[in-house]
């Protein structure tokens, strides 16, 4: 048998390969000479290739061995049969009895039903599935690894000749539905809050690669070699650069983690191997970066799939190297208004543009944990992700609004819409500037009752905003954040650290600290537990520090030293039973006696929470509230599991609002109870960063609000235009009222009583 095996087998393959791709004749002509070289060279009565179309259906294109009469006749959508089935996950696929697999579909007109074997791969580029390159055997016949590694080398040369525009034009591959010349508005979830307009700007990743198999395969070790020294370098020169590099916080960390995946050698080596089996060093690299994104798309884990953005953009800036582009990938000619469209983005690609340009950036994948969200915080950059479709519907130069606030994305607005965007952004920084002269201004009612207003937090870069908020301290601090961004468990004394210095920065304001609320959809990178089929209601916060007290008494002894002299809040999440709270009391109790035992220093005082997240603690009040010295309400869970609605189920989006009377009638209930018991109760959840709601809740008797930041301006004009004495009873009087939502009631009171909402 003349199977490609081994690296003579796939460079003899690929030279050939090559010497097709250089010769005459029509794109055709040489597709239909490259199935008939694979089927010869891999013993295989069947080779074909599908080509995708339009609507994601792909075309049968070229085969040696089906029905003559199939090509360009037979189509499937992807996911049907298994080519679909290769297309739609973008993995290979071997199986030596093909008919047995539950994705087979019979097609007639091929003749392909005597064929027992099947192996197909994915023709990919730049991530994008543009076809299916596939064989068949008659017999049963098990397709080695280095077969299958010779099929995906030979899908890479069909790439270049599929993405080149000469088999399909670029409108034959563009979906029939875009509607590139009307306004549409796209959802997404906010990764930085903020306002932004101007023109699209797509960034892309991808490198044509004009040459596959290399001549002489050491001169390309030593290439990459000589690359990946001057991207190491460059990448130095521009960390350096940026107007980050004296700031302090987690942004830091995020920029060293990923100069570390730089340098991984398991990384390098993969590539280097590639290039010895026969690729030229940029076909390595893309190869490598192929299978690498094939495994890692496949993966649940949200910080995962993450990572794969911070891997994709250092491949590119390697090609980048290889082929010797000197500029960055923002290095041409930009608007000066930006907004950046992206699949994904590494934190180096970000900083490669412009930051004094880009207005806001919008990502079709991300989260808020990801590298980018992180950096662009830091630059105070407007951040959208998961805009599914962003990249389908824009065009360069479109004019786009970005609505950091709620989460929108306008493409092409009228102008009528693009004026009022800019009267909003307008206002917003008029706000902003007068709130900002109004700092030192308290937030105290018409009426003299002062209201605290704190900010939520998550990393050290969030801090600062602290003081420029004029906010009275940190409502909420999500432990869980750093933990998250981290590849390996921080060890006690990266804690005491890390707590410190947000001690340190709040300057003598509280700090509550959340203790770890991971678990469910916050996959930590160096876990591996079981799914839950429910992870909103699944292991995670005070269940898995209970189950695990090892990783719950080191957050607590972390807290304790961080807190050596000062005061310490600490607050329990996810708390479901009063028996939870006394065997956390339990474990904090354990580790200040040992503290105390060791001689060191403990907090000047101590104050223990409780998050209220979960309904069954509203009848747990009169064993609870004795035992704790304040209650935060996590207002996004408990009215979830209140009103029995997935909040991030857009089905369900209008099931019930955080305005409505039962809403209303559990939060005023819990004022009166804590304010009975002597403990204070705050809400952390969004609805306090929203001034309608922020007013509802203090009629509601709340006298202590935690947001995001950049709410705090806006609540606290708010709460210098509302006067008590009137606003207590009208709200506490709809609470019985059989409405679905008493938002239009609360809007025409602040509306008649000049509240600024």
């Amino acid at each position: 048998m003349q199977q490609a095996t081994g690296w003579a087998g796939s460079r003899r393959l690929l030279r050939i390969l090559r010497d097709i791709m250089k010769g005459g004749g029509t794109p055709q002509q040489r597709l239909d000479r490259i199935v008939q070289l694979i089927a010869q060279d891999m013993v295989a009565e069947v080779c074909s290739v599908y080509v995708m179309r339009a609507g994601e259906v792909l075309e049968l294109f070229a085969t040696k061995g089906l029905k003559p009469d199939a090509v360009h006749h037979t189509r499937l959508r992807v996911g049907e049969g298994l080519v679909g089935h290769v297309a739609l996950n973008a993995r290979a696929v071997r199986l030596s009895d093909a008919q047995s697999h539950r994705a087979f579909a019979y097609r007639p007109e091929t003749g392909e039903e005597i064929y027992q074997s099947f192996m197909g791969v994915p023709v990919l580029r730049d991530g994008r599935v543009l076809g299916v390159l596939v064989v068949q055997n008659v017999t049963r016949r098990h397709y080695t690894e280095e077969e299958l590694e010779a099929l995906e080398t030979v899908a890479m040369v069909l790439a270049e000749l599929v993405s080149g525009g000469e088999i399909l034009t670029d409108e034959e591959t563009r979906h029939a539905d875009t509607t590139a010349l009307l306004p549409v508005r796209l959802s997404a979830i906010v990764l930085n809050e903020g306002l932004g307009m101007g023109r699209v700007v797509l960034h892309h990743r991808g490198i044509v690669i004009r040459q596959t198999v290399a001549e002489d395969p050491d001169s390309e070790v030593e290439r990459l070699r000589r690359a990946v020294a001057e991207m190491h370098a460059s990448l130095d020169d521009l960390f350096q650069a940026s107007r980050l590099a004296e700031d302090d916080g987690e942004h830091r960390e995020v920029l060293a983690t990923y100069r570390m995946f730089a340098e991984d050698r398991g990384w390098l080596n993969r590539i280097a191997e590639t290039v010895r089996s026969g690729l030229t060093a940029e076909a390595a690299v893309q190869k490598v970066q192929n299978d690498t994104r094939a495994r890692m798309a496949q993966a649940k884990d949200p910080y995962l799939r993450e990572r794969l953005s911070d891997l994709e953009d250092l491949a590119n800036r390697l090609l980048q190297h290889l082929m010797g582009f000197g500029g960055s990938a923002g290095a041409e000619a930009l608007p000066e208004d930006i907004v950046l469209l992206a699949r994904t983005l590494g934190p180096a690609e970000l900083l490669d543009y412009d930051s004094s340009k880009l207005r806001a950036v919008v990502l079709e994948e991300g989260s808020p944990t990801a590298h980018v969200a992180i950096v662009a915080r830091a630059l105070d950059i407007p951040v959208l992700g998961r805009c599914r479709g962003a990249l389908l519907e824009a065009r360069g130069g479109d004019d786009a609004l970005v609505d950091g606030d709620t989460g929108q994305l306008l493409l092409r607005p009228g102008e009528g819409v693009r004026e009022s965007f800019a009267e909003s952004m307008e206002a917003h920084a008029r706000r902003s500037a007068d709130c900002a002269a109004s700092i030192g201004q308290p937030p105290i009612t018409r009426d003299g009752t002062r209201i605290s207003l704190c900010i939520n937090a998550g990393l050290q870069v969030d801090m600062p905003h602290l003081e420029r908020s004029g906010a009275d301290g940190v409502g909420l601090y999500r432990t869980e954040v750093p933990f998250m961004v981290r590849k390996e468990f921080p060890d006690v004394a990266t804690q005491t650290r890390l707590y410190g210095n947000i001690l340190d920065q709040a300057q003598g304001r509280p700090v509550v600290f959340r203790t770890l609320d991971v678990g469910g959809d916050k996959a930590l990178p160096y876990w591996r537990e079981a799914e839950d089929e429910n992870p909103a209601m699944g292991w995670r916060a005070v269940r898995i520090g209970l189950d695990r007290p090892a990783v719950l008494r080191q957050q607590l002894r972390a807290l304790i030293r961080a807190a050596s002299g000062r005061e310490l809040r600490v607050m329990f999440p996810m708390v479901s039973e009063v028996a939870e709270v006394d065997a956390a009391r339990d474990l904090l109790d354990m580790e200040l006696e040992r503290e105390r035992r060791r001689g060191c220093k403990l907090p000047q005082s101590l104050a223990l929470g409780v998050m209220l997240e979960v309904p069954a603690l509203l009848w747990q009040l009169s064993a609870l509230l004795p035992r704790i010295d304040f209650l935060a309400v996590g207002s996004n869970d408990l009215f979830q599991f209140l009103f029995a609605s997935d909040r991030g189920n857009p089905r369900l989006a209008r099931r019930y609002d955080t305005l409505s009377p039962a809403a209303l009638g559990v939060i005023t209930g819990l004022c009166e109870r804590a304010r009975a018991a002597g403990v204070s109760l705050s809400v952390c959840g969004e609805m306090a960063g929203h001034p309608l709601e922020a007013m509802a809740l203090i009629g509601c008797g709340v006298r202590t609000l935690s947001m995001t930041p950049r709410s705090v301006p806006a609540v606290r004009t708010m709460v210098r235009s509302v006067d008590l004495d009137t606003l207590e009873p009208f709200v506490q009087g709809l609470v019985d009222e059989p409405a679905h939502t008493l938002r239009h009631r609360l809007r025409g009171y602040a509306l008649d009583h000049g509240v600024a909402i």
